[in-house]
């Protein structure tokens, strides 16, 4: 009969108490992992504290799926940090340095122009139209550490949704087909 036959028969002797608890066990999983995610979240300071590398712009730094560890303090923003932010008008965060800091006299406010290391020109072109500096609530946090290479996971699961789905199918199915 094999593996599938063994899985087949296991599906069909599940009864509703068990099925409830594996049920109950699954969203106690799902529960914790989003208790640590806001945990990271109210310690780090930044509403993102974990982002991956999606470009090869900050290399020879940091390459394509880099894992990063952000945190976001009051302390003044300085030329040459690492920072993620976002643009209006765009989903999802950029990596990249910190290259000029203008700071208003008035007002004291800090913007910052950022560029990727292995880009050409500053990200005057990525920003808003019409949009020369990133302001502090543009910036979602600074990198102090990485994972190197362990977002390539995230990437292919995004750049192919088939394999989430597999991945997902088969851990649902050996939540529900455990005796534990």
């Amino acid at each position: 009969m094999g593996w599938m036959g063994d899985t087949v028969d296991s599906i069909k002797s599940i009864q509703i108490r068990q099925l409830l608890s594996q049920g109950v066990s699954l969203g106690m999983i799902v529960t914790s992992a989003l208790i640590i995610w806001k945990a990271l979240m109210c310690f780090t300071g930044s509403e993102s504290p974990v982002v991956v590398v999606l470009s090869g712009s900050m290399e020879p730094g940091f390459k394509r799926g880099d894992i990063l560890f952000l945190h976001m303090s009051n302390d003044p923003i300085r030329t040459g940090e690492i920072v993620v932010f976002n643009v209006d008008g765009r989903e999802i965060p950029i990596v990249h340095r910190v290259i000029k800091v203008h700071e208003r006299q008035e007002t004291g406010d800090v913007e910052v122009l950022t560029k990727g290391d292995n880009n050409y020109g500053d990200d005057r072109l990525l920003y808003a139209q019409g949009q020369l500096w990133l302001q502090r609530h543009h910036i979602m946090g600074r990198a102090v550490g990485f994972l190197p290479y362990v977002g390539w996971v995230t990437i292919i699961m995004t750049e192919k949704p088939i394999i989430k789905y597999i991945l997902i199918g088969a851990l649902g199915l050996l939540v529900i087909t455990s005796k534990d």
